[in-house]
């Protein structure tokens, strides 16, 4: 399974049809859950809600701007390699304040989808895509160029 575990609702219908899009598409490859949790401006609240869903028993992902820089093709092998040994992939998407470092610790991994800032309903939608991607990829499916 796959979860998108992150804080703040989306509030733009038109986000919130492309993310449903695209979960539709992934859930045909893999179960996908996104778990939308309550933004606060302490982040000390937000770290006690993230820390209800990081389980050592699954691989975590931090996306934090400071993180490595993966390729498509790099995140695919990543995702394939990881399910074979973890059920679950959790990919941990902060608020505006970030994730807190106690957060980012408990990952295994803290990736970077670059150096640009963007809002973070876009980013869901961006993250989702780029796992759709990464399945075509893995299923050497026509998408992917």
């Amino acid at each position: 399974m796959i979860r998108i575990i992150c804080l703040g609702k989306i509030k733009e219908e038109y986000l919130k049809l492309a993310i449903e899009d695209y979960s539709k598409r992934i859930s045909k490859y893999h179960k996908i859950e996104i778990i939308e949790l309550k933004d606060d401006d302490n982040i000390s609240i937000e770290e006690k809600e993230l820390l209800k869903y990081v389980d050592n028993k699954d691989y975590n992902i931090a996306l934090d701007i400071g993180g490595i820089k993966v390729s498509s093709t790099d995140l695919a092998m990543l995702i394939d390699k990881t399910f074979c040994s973890y059920g679950r992939i959790n990919f941990i998407v902060g608020s505006s304040n970030g994730l807190s470092e106690i957060v980012k610790n408990k990952c295994q991994l803290k990736m970077s989808f670059g150096d640009i800032t963007m809002p973070h309903g876009i980013f869901r939608l961006v993250l989702l895509e780029q796992i759709y991607r990464c399945f075509k990829i893995n299923n050497n499916e026509s998408y992917h160029k």
